[in-house]
C-alpha cells in the first residue's frame, strides 16, 4: 500500500464481495469516499493556515474542538500552557496524518474487530479498529467493553494516503510494531497458536485520523464457509 500513487484507496475483504445489491453497495462506497474528501478539505485547510503567519488563537481553539468532536482526539492536559508556536507545531503533527473513513455495521455476532478508543503512551486518545485477540481477557472491564460493542468491522475502508501538499505519506511511520498478537488456529484438528504481525487496519494503521461511519448490514455479506453461499444475499436475483 505504501507504494501506491493514488489520491483515494478503497479496501474491502475479498470474502465480502457479492453479485447482488451492487447499486446499494456502490452508493455507500461513494458516500464513504465523499466523507473522506469533505474531511480532507477541512483538515488540509487547517494545515495550510497553520503553515502561514496569520494563525489566531480562535483558530487554534477551533482546531482543538474539531479534533475532539469529529475525530475523538483529545489534546494533552497541559496543552493550554504551551506557547502559541508550540501549539501550532503540536496541532500540525496531530492533523498531518493519513486519513481513513471506516464503514461499520451493527454487531450481529460475527467474529472479528470493531471500533474502539485506544490510549497511547503519551496520553493521546485515537480511534482504532481493535480485534478481539488484542483484548486482555483477564481484565474484566476490557471484556465488558468488548461484549457491549454495538458495531463490527466489516473491513470497508476508504483511505487518503497523501498529505495537504499532495505528497505521499510514508505509511511505515504509522505502524505500531508492538500491536502483534497471539491467535489460536486449527490445522487438521490440531490446535495451534500463531503470532500475527500488526494487521493492516489496526497495528499497521496506527494513529491515522479515523472516522467511523455506520453502513447498512446489506453491504456486509461474508463467505467464510461454502454454506454461506446459500444465504439469500448470495442468491441470484433471477
Amino acid at each position: 500500500m505504501n507504494n501506491l500513487n493514488a489520491d483515494i484507496v478503497f479496501i474491502k475483504n475479498i470474502d465480502n464481495v457479492i453479485q447482488n445489491h451492487i447499486e446499494t453497495i456502490a452508493l455507500y462506497k461513494k458516500a464513504l469516499a465523499g466523507i473522506l474528501i469533505q474531511m480532507q478539505e477541512t483538515i488540509f485547510n487547517y494545515l495550510r493556515i497553520l503553515d502561514g503567519d496569520a494563525v489566531s488563537n480562535e483558530l487554534l481553539n477551533e482546531i482543538v474542538g474539531f479534533l475532539a468532536s469529529k475525530l475523538n482526539v483529545t489534546v494533552i492536559e497541559d496543552f493550554s500552557k504551551y506557547t502559541k508556536e508550540s501549539k501550532i507545531e503540536y496541532l500540525s503533527v496531530l492533523l498531518n496524518r493519513p486519513i481513513r473513513v471506516c464503514g461499520m455495521v451493527k454487531n450481529e455476532g460475527e467474529p472479528g474487530g470493531g471500533p474502539f478508543w485506544v490510549l497511547t503512551k503519551k496520553g493521546t486518545i485515537f480511534l482504532q479498529i481493535v480485534e478481539a485477540s488484542q483484548v486482555d481477557m483477564t481484565d474484566i472491564n476490557q471484556v465488558k467493553i468488548l461484549e457491549n460493542a454495538t458495531h463490527f468491522n466489516p473491513v470497508d475502508l476508504v483511505c487518503g494516503i497523501k498529505n495537504y501538499k499532495g505528497q505521499n505519506f510514508d505509511l511505515t511511520k504509522f505502524v505500531n510494531k508492538n500491536a502483534g498478537f497471539i491467535v489460536e488456529k486449527n490445522k487438521n484438528g490440531k490446535p495451534l497458536k500463531a503470532f500475527e504481525l500488526p494487521g493492516l487496519w489496526n497495528g499497521a494503521m496506527a494513529k491515522w485520523l479515523t472516522f467511523f461511519v455506520e453502513v447498512p448490514l446489506i453491504t456486509f455479506n461474508p463467505v467464510k464457509t461454502v454454506n454461506d453461499l446459500l444465504k439469500p444475499a448470495h442468491q441470484s436475483p433471477d
